[in-house]
């Protein structure tokens, strides 16, 4: 362990073939060939007959972020929107949460919920 740590550390270098290790990728390209599991999909609302392709997303069980900054200009269609789709991440037991000054939302389908918890940077 210690010398593979003063390896990686740059203290030493490997002096055999012996110190490398072949990786089998087979099996993950195996498993590459399968579809996956859920998509993070990309839309933008203009108006409120955007919303059912949205929905109809997260109900497959995918990841959607919607621009919803065309809204801002339209009060009531903002909220007739962000109603629409609190609702379906409801319906699905997902998650919803704002991003970049509202700009963005981002919807997740069961079992995917989203951390308040900034990673990194300030505020």
């Amino acid at each position: 362990m210690v010398k593979f740590l003063d390896t990686l550390l740059g203290r030493s270098t490997p002096t055999s073939e012996e110190d490398y290790m072949d990786l089998d990728l087979e099996a993950y390209e195996e498993s590459d060939a399968s579809a996956p599991a859920m998509f993070v999909k990309i839309a933008t609302v203009s108006d409120i007959k955007d919303s059912p392709r949205i929905k109809d997303e997260v109900y497959n069980g995918n990841i959607v972020i919607v621009d919803i900054s065309r809204l801002k200009t339209d009060k009531i269609m903002y909220e007739r929107v962000l109603k629409d789709l609190k609702e379906v991440a409801k319906d699905v037991n997902g998650d919803i949460i704002g991003l970049g000054d509202q700009r963005y939302v981002v919807i997740t389908p069961m079992s995917v919920k989203i951390s308040r918890d900034k990673i990194g940077g300030v505020g």
